[in-house]
């Protein structure tokens, strides 16, 4: 009755009939499988399993950060006057030493040369004095003179040279002042806009600067990290379960994108901040295109250390029972589900991070999970094995056309 079945069907019948046979299970085993303790009828539940293996898995971490500029001075006056010049282009980008304003120097250059001469007359009452003290010792030893008079005479001399010194320090004073009426940047960098034009009265007390110049490349962020964090990470390493990694930092960007050149983390705070609870990572990358302006908001991630013997189990094997532990299963000797409970505090792309209740070698069921009981006896395969499909029976085919039949 096969035989004619098959005759009468043709390739296109046979191989629907496989497809049918297929999709209803294939009997036997798989039939068997539904019905399993998992199931209803008592045979082995078929799942696919991983073998897993301790292995150094990276802690990666994603916190919040802000761009801070590399260096920033405020130019600032450092004498009072009236603004006669701006020499620079504002958002260019200048050098250190180069002149930005010119405040009127008359005053001070007055000041400089009154100074010059005041140095000059007090040299000149020097010598004049020098000499007095010269004539009167020979006169003194000879008492042609009173020692009075010599010694009045030496004290002049010393009088002389010392407002040759005083007038020479008020000398330098006016020509450091009379410099200053040349303000130069005090940095490399981007100057921002000027806050005072030319003809505006400036002096050293106000509360504005000229304008702030920024070095943008390299760039600094600076990252908040929870000093609870911290605190477990430190224990952790001394503790000998994890290792210290290199400090390289990728940059998400405030539209989600990658920046594409790494930074390095320079240091971290010594000091807490009580309003909330972070200690500040300051990371530095490369900004040679200018990209990142300072106060952007950025995403870091980075791998403060290195997880000694962790293993990496596939999030679908990983669940939640009530209180929120983290539960699997595994493939037991007697080939038999046995469920686990495991230290699963973190993910790394499509892992669980699993830092207890595993074993070297154990095999954790991946596939099949949806009616799987504890102490439910399992055919165990190799995750995404194919399953192999085979030609009905003949006594499926007897069934499938009985079927058929009634159905006509």
């Amino acid at each position: 009755m096969v035989r004619r079945m098959r005759a009468a069907a043709g390739p296109a019948g046979t191989a629907a009939l496989l497809a049918l046979a297929a999709c209803s299970g294939g009997g036997g085993e798989q039939a068997k499988g539904k019905d399993g303790p998992g199931g209803a009828g008592g045979g082995p539940v078929q799942v696919g399993y991983v073998v897993v293996q301790p292995t150094a898995v990276p802690t990666i971490s994603e916190l919040p950060g802000r761009t801070v500029a590399y260096e920033s001075s405020q130019v600032r006056p450092q004498i009072t006057g009236v603004i006669q010049k701006r020499f620079f282009t504002e958002g260019a980008l200048v050098k250190r030493g180069q002149p930005l304003y010119q405040i009127d120097p008359s005053l001070y250059r007055a000041a400089a040369n009154q100074a010059s001469a005041n140095v000059a007359n007090a040299q000149a009452t020097f010598s004049a004095a020098k000499i007095r003290a010269e004539r009167y010792k020979p006169l003194a030893d000879m008492e042609a003179i009173s020692a009075q008079d010599y010694t009045d005479a030496v004290a002049t001399q010393r009088q002389a040279a010392a407002t040759i010194d005083v007038n020479r320090a008020q000398l330098d004073t006016a020509r450091v002042n009379l410099r200053f009426t040349t303000v130069p940047a005090p940095i490399t960098g981007r100057i921002g806009r000027s806050l005072f034009t030319v003809g505006a009265l400036v002096s050293t007390t106000q509360a504005d600067p000229l304008a702030t110049i920024q070095q943008l490349d390299p760039m600094f962020v600076d990252i908040q990290q929870s000093s609870a964090n911290l605190l477990a990470l430190r224990r952790s390493l001394a503790a000998g379960g994890s290792a210290p990694a290199r400090a390289d930092v990728i940059l998400k960007l405030e539209d989600g994108s990658d920046y594409g050149i790494r930074g390095t983390v320079e240091f971290a705070e010594v000091v807490v901040d009580p309003s909330t609870g972070t200690i500040t990572l300051r990371a530095r990358f490369p900004n040679p295109d200018g990209l990142l302006l300072p106060g952007m908001f950025v995403r870091a991630q980075f791998a403060q250390s290195i997880l000694k013997n962790a293993f990496l189990v596939p999030q679908a094997a990983v669940s939640r029972d009530a209180k929120g532990a983290a539960t699997l299963y595994v493939v037991g000797s007697d080939n038999k589900a046995a469920q686990r409970t495991i230290q699963a505090d973190r993910t790394q792309g499509a892992y669980w991070i699993v830092t207890g209740g595993l074993r070297a070698g154990d095999r954790v069921i991946t596939q099949g999970l949806a009616n799987l009981r504890p102490g439910a006896a399992i055919t165990a395969v190799p995750a995404n094995a194919p399953q192999p499909v085979k030609a009905p029976s003949p006594e499926q085919m007897e069934k499938m056309q009985a079927g058929k039949s009634k159905a006509g």
